[in-house]
């Protein structure tokens, strides 16, 4: 599937927005690199100095500061603050339905493409500990979606999970992953 695909599938989704009182407002871009391949997903595993999700597999992207003027730069700027991505190159192609998570973040998920690769990506060496590029195509089979049961609010629910060369991605990230490849599967709005 190429970024052409993806934009025109985007297109005619209506993502789900949330009322969730007492949450953090975040937003996170859901990066695409350009690839011969075809186009690679840009995540980040976390140091184990930040606040929050120590070690594990994330989006670019972070809370929302009261400067920024809305969701999309709040991705911007907290991409660029993590991974050096200048905000005037990433293109954005559509949003994701919100999230809430379990540290209490209503996350607003946008998709964007980069139009060059290699994308000179700098890490903040405090948030990053290395930048990841997960192919599209392997994201998009089926047979490397992991279901793990989980307790969630509660209740214990079947979530999906990625495994990348030895490397998980779970938990809101993998949610939304997930959200990602079924509307590219479905080519309709959910």
């Amino acid at each position: 599937m190429e970024i052409a695909d993806v934009a025109a599938r985007l297109a005619a989704y209506q993502p789900r927005r949330l009322q969730a009182n007492g949450t953090i407002p975040a937003a996170v871009l859901v990066l695409l690199e350009p690839a011969v391949e075809g186009p690679a997903v840009v995540l980040t595993v976390r140091t184990d100095e930040v606040e929050h999700h120590k070690g594990q597999v994330s989006f670019p992207g972070g809370a929302r500061d009261p400067e920024d003027p809305d969701p999309w730069h709040t991705a911007l700027r907290e991409t660029s603050e993590e991974i050096g991505v200048d905000p005037r190159d990433p293109r954005q192609l559509g949003q994701l339905d919100e999230i809430v998570t379990t540290s209490e973040f209503l996350v607003t998920p946008y998709v964007a493409a980069l139009a060059r690769s290699p994308y000179p990506y700098r890490p903040n060496p405090s948030e990053v500990a290395e930048v990841l590029r997960v192919p599209l195509a392997w994201l998009l089979d089926p047979r490397n979606t992991v279901w793990e049961e989980r307790d969630y609010h509660g209740r214990r629910l079947a979530m999906p999970a990625y495994w990348w060369r030895g490397t998980r991605i779970w938990g809101a990230t993998g949610r939304m992953l997930h959200d990602f490849l079924e509307i590219l599967r479905s080519g309709a709005a959910a």
